[in-house]
């Protein structure tokens, strides 16, 4: 009887499920062949480099990887991703050597037609029936990663003015204004394109770009206090805050937000640095021709009504531009140029409807965020266009570009208490982090109401059950 008690006490509080936390599990032996497991290692680091390249999140590449090596029969794939390298692992059985490759990412730049022939590959080899053949997959990885892009690279220069003019445009001022923004825009290009043929770090090259920006709105400052008055030219200031959100990195940012929430710690601190760096080297460049105006005597003052008079229509018209801008800027296939367009509009309109319900710093732009983060997901699940390209579409038009300019030109003025410039910076970071927050939950909701397949749930799981990196 007693006996009997003991097994019963026992089986009440004896556990019989498998562990919750998994340690290790020892995988079933891969048979395949030690060619087949370089060619599919191969395939699998050139895909990863290419999504890392063009700014895809690192579970997204960890989800990819996995997808790819499932498809070709190997289910013992280990992957770790750092900013700056992709490693892929199998682990052969027993019987043989384990099999370890890295990969080193060179280059950074946005290519989202390159990223979405990716995808559409990535599709045909994982998708229904037997998979291609994996030397068929590599040569036409090869062929999309060798493609010339869609378009010549004056068309980027003149998206990157559209973005610019579209900036100009939400604030509703003059028409000259909005030519000496498009021609700024340009001349930025050109200097970041030339630095970056010279190798010149990126911290310079946005410094450079942001003085020449500064120095041409400072330029009418100049005009207007010896008399000479460009029509239309009522707000210089404009040309400024257009320069900082076209050069600020709203893609790191979000792909920084996306990292640290999924878990890849190492990779979300090293993305966030490369963002404060090019920001940093923006400010610096700003700081400096500010700093040598107010010295010399030119009458440089921040317009602080601007933000306050985006209305709706101009706000709306003018974030369909900045759509048109970023997507030729990002090597967007044409055809969707009109989609994005229509997306940045429709978030903007959004925003504008939300703002005066939610007066909280942050909160206005983390809803914004949160609908172009499911919009943009959405429109992936359907077109396979980049989840990132919609949502960048999206809220770059929110980016804080007068609050930046605020708060630079608060710290510089030496008539200004330091005190009095931290509301402009606390805006500035509030509406940043907003916009990355709530484009991180936008898409994640998504991805939990439309469900994510098993390669994408054990990304996830590795990150919460062994800290990701």
């Amino acid at each position: 009887m007693s006996r009997s008690l003991f097994e019963l006490a026992g089986g009440a509080i004896r556990g019989f499920d498998t562990p919750t936390q998994m340690i290790s599990v020892v995988a079933a032996d891969n048979l395949l062949p030690q060619r087949q497991a370089r060619l599919v290692i191969d395939l699998c680091l050139r895909a990863g480099e290419a999504m890392l390249a063009t700014g895809a999140s690192a579970a997204d590449v960890v989800a990819t990887v996995l997808r790819i090596s499932d498809a070709y029969g190997i289910d013992a794939m280990h992957v770790d991703i750092t900013f700056t390298s992709i490693t892929v692992s199998i682990h052969r059985g027993m019987n043989e050597d384990p099999m370890s490759v890295m990969r080193i990412v060179k280059v950074r730049t946005i290519d989202y037609t390159r990223l979405q022939s990716v995808y559409l590959l990535i599709d045909d080899i994982t998708g229904a029936g037997s998979p291609v053949a994996v030397e068929d997959a590599r040569e036409r990885l090869t062929a999309i990663l060798t493609r010339p892009h869609p378009y010549r690279r004056w068309v980027v220069t003149a998206g990157k003015a559209v973005l610019a003019a579209g900036v100009v445009v939400m604030f509703n001022v003059g028409f000259v204004l909005v030519l000496v923004a498009a021609a700024s825009a340009v001349i930025s290009d050109v200097i970041t394109r030339r630095l970056g043929k010279w190798s010149v770090p990126g911290f310079f090259a946005q410094m450079a770009a942001a003085m020449a920006t500064t120095s041409i709105a400072v330029f009418i400052f100049w005009l207007r206090s010896i008399g000479i008055e460009l029509p239309g030219s009522n707000s210089p200031t404009v040309i400024v805050i257009a320069g900082i959100i076209m050069l600020l990195s709203g893609v790191g940012l979000t792909a920084s937000a996306r990292d640290a929430i999924d878990g890849y710690y190492v990779t979300a601190t090293a993305r966030g640095m490369e963002v404060f760096m090019l920001t940093l080297g923006l400010a610096v460049g700003i700081s400096i021709v500010l700093g040598l105006a107010l010295r010399m005597g030119v009458p440089v003052t921040v317009a602080t009504s601007l933000g306050d008079s985006i209305q709706p229509v101009p706000g709306i018209v003018g974030s369909a531009l900045i759509g048109i801008g970023f997507a030729l800027t990002s090597y967007v296939r044409l055809r969707y140029v009109p989609l994005m367009a229509a997306v940045a509009g429709l978030i903007f309109a959004l925003y504008s409807a939300v703002l005066p319900l939610a007066t909280q710093q942050g909160l206005a732009p983390g809803i914004a965020g949160a609908a172009a983060g499911f919009i943009g997901y959405l429109i992936y699940r359907w077109l396979k266009v980049p989840e990132s390209a919609m949502t960048m579409a999206g809220i770059i038009a929110l980016i804080p570009g007068l609050a930046v300019y605020r708060a630079l030109y608060a710290f510089l003025d030496s008539g200004t208490d330091v005190g009095e410039a931290l509301p402009a910076t606390v805006t500035a970071l509030a509406t940043g982090i907003g916009l990355a927050a709530g484009t991180t939950i936008g898409g994640f909701a998504a991805r939990r109401m439309f469900g994510l397949d098993r390669q994408a749930k054990l990304a996830a799981r590795r990150t919460t059950t062994s800290g990701a990196q």
